[in-house]
C-alpha cells in the first residue's frame, strides 16, 4: 500500500533547490576540502617566461663576478654553483657580492622556482639570495635565507642606494643541510606582496608587503656564501 505523503515533504525531496518559506531559488555549491579557491594561486597559470637546467651551459644568465662561478655535477646533472666564498665584485653599497641575473627577463608579477644546495656548511652565515626587482646595481628587492635569522640575515631585503635594509623581522631559522631543497618566490607587484617558500610550498617562510619597485629583472646568488642551483623555473608577466 502506498502511504500519502504530505505535499511540503514532496516538495523538499524532488525539488531541493528552492526556498519554499520565501519562494526564492537557492544555488547550492559543494566544494571538496581539497579545493583551492579560485583566484588564490594564480601564478601556476602565468606563462612560463623561463627555464633552465644548465645542461647547455650558463649563456642565458649575466654573471656579475665569473671567477667566482662555475658548472659543476652535483649528483643530478649540471648546476651552476658558486665556487668560492670570496669574490672580485665590489657593491657601492653593502649588498650580496654573488649575483647571477637572467638575461633578457623582467617582470613585475611572477613565481620563480628552483632548486639549491648549500656546498659549504659555515653554520649560521649559510645562505642563498634570489633577486628581483632588480633595476640596477644599487637598487633592487632580495630575499636572504640565511640559517639564523638577525637584522642583516635571514630577512626579505631592499636595496634603494644605500646599504641593504630588512623589510621583514622574521625569527625563523632557514634549515640547511646538504641536500637540495626546494624554493619558490611569489611576487604580487599590485597587491605589493612578496612570499618566499623552503620546501614547505603551501606555507611561506616569509612575506611582506612593499611598492618601491614594481618590474624588474630576476636573479639567484648568495651574500658571500656557496652554493649550487639547478632546475630553474620562472612563470609571469
Amino acid at each position: 500500500m502506498f502511504k500519502l505523503v504530505p505535499a511540503y515533504i514532496f516538495l523538499i525531496v524532488f525539488f531541493p533547490g528552492t526556498n519554499w518559506v520565501t519562494g526564492q531559488s537557492v544555488k547550492t555549491v559543494v566544494t571538496s576540502p581539497n579545493a583551492q579557491t579560485a583566484g588564490t594561486d594564480h601564478t601556476d597559470e602565468m606563462p612560463v617566461l623561463f627555464t633552465d637546467n644548465f645542461e647547455g651551459g650558463s649563456s642565458k644568465w649575466e654573471i656579475i663576478d665569473d671567477q667566482s662561478w662555475k658548472l659543476e655535477d652535483h649528483g643530478a646533472g649540471k648546476s651552476l654553483s658558486i665556487i668560492q666564498r670570496k669574490s672580485e665584485y665590489e657593491p657601492k653599497v653593502r649588498s650580496p657580492r654573488h649575483i647571477a641575473l637572467i638575461k633578457d627577463i623582467e617582470a613585475a608579477d611572477f613565481v620563480i622556482k628552483f632548486k639549491v644546495k648549500s656546498t659549504k656548511d659555515t653554520g649560521n652565515h649559510r645562505d642563498c639570495c634570489v633577486f628581483f626587482g632588480y633595476q640596477n646595481p644599487t637598487n633592487y628587492y632580495y630575499v636572504h635565507l640565511g640559517a639564523k635569522p638577525d637584522p642583516h640575515s635571514g630577512q626579505i631585503m631592499i636595496v634603494k642606494d644605500a646599504p641593504r635594509l630588512a623589510l621583514t623581522k622574521n625569527e625563523k631559522k632557514t634549515p640547511w643541510d646538504d641536500s637540495w631543497h626546494n624554493v619558490k618566490l611569489v611576487r604580487d607587484s599590485q597587491k605589493g606582496t612578496i612570499e618566499i617558500y623552503f620546501d614547505d610550498m603551501k606555507n611561506p617562510h616569509m612575506s611582506v608587503k612593499d611598492t618601491t619597485f614594481g618590474k624588474g629583472r630576476i636573479g639567484l646568488g648568495s651574500f658571500d656564501d656557496m652554493n649550487a642551483f639547478d632546475e630553474v623555473e620562472v612563470r609571469g608577466k
